[in-house]
């Protein structure tokens, strides 16, 4: 399996980032890590073995970057208003940085993306769709986490917090951005066993749902323990499906 790891400094961020690819063509697809996760957690979590025969057939192409967002508020760096301009501004760098690396290594400067994610990830996946969808086509966002004031510890919440969140902003849309959304898809599969929260899913899809967004939620039953091992069924499954 192909892989190439690239690192730079973002002027968003303000750190060093990496993005990590698996795989030499097909449809691109932004696999964001959970939590804290790094670029490469979804490898060590045996993910890109699942995906491998999608990769291997050039189907698709996998990126994954760091979760700064993530980590910055497990660790609770900074100030609660720090840790949400932290996640707003690694929306800008994926939009900004890291879409224009993937356009390049594809080739095609028009090239619309997949984003995926698990928990945390599943956040940022359908944020990603809901805040960028001249770029994205949709989203696979698994047991989602997709309220996220619990973790930022504070009753202060800042327009970065507010221009991040879908569930704080889809209300909102209007005009040619939500025309173009209204052309995307957002699916939000969850389990409802172990540590897993499907009422989250069904917050969100009602959320879009009153914007006329296309969303689907899928039951995956009360014996799906929110883990790996459960997304590691699921995103196979759902990209075979999307990518034809």
């Amino acid at each position: 399996m192909n892989k190439l790891v690239g690192q730079w400094n973002s002027e968003r961020l303000q750190r060093a980032v990496k993005m990590v690819r698996w795989g030499h063509g097909g449809v691109p697809v932004l696999l964001f890590p959970t939590a804290g996760g790094d670029a490469e957690e979804v490898e060590r979590f045996l993910m890109m073995k699942v995906l491998g025969p999608l990769i291997d057939g050039g189907r698709i192409r996998v990126y994954s970057c760091d979760n700064v967002a993530g980590k910055a508020m497990i660790e609770q760096e900074g100030s609660p208003q720090h840790r949400q301009w932290v996640l707003n501004q690694y929306h800008q760098y994926v939009r900004y940085e890291a879409i224009p690396a993937i356009r390049m290594d594809c080739r095609d400067a028009d090239v619309e993306v997949i984003a995926a994610g698990a928990s945390i990830g599943a956040f940022h996946a359908s944020a990603m769709v809901c805040r960028f969808p001249d770029v994205f086509r949709a989203a696979i966002a698994m047991s989602g986490t997709y309220d996220l004031r619990r973790f930022f510890k504070t009753d202060h919440f800042t327009q970065d917090y507010f221009v991040s969140s879908p569930l704080a902003f889809a209300h909102s849309l209007s005009g040619p951005h939500l025309d173009k959304l209204r052309t995307r898809f957002v699916l939000m599969p969850s389990g409802e066993g172990r540590a897993e929260d499907i009422s989250e899913s069904w917050a969100l899809a009602r959320a879009l749902g009153a914007q006329r967004i296309p969303n689907r939620v899928d039951s995956w039953g009360k014996q799906t323990p929110h883990d790996w091992v459960t997304w590691r069924e699921m995103l196979p499954k759902y990209l075979s499906e999307m990518v034809g």
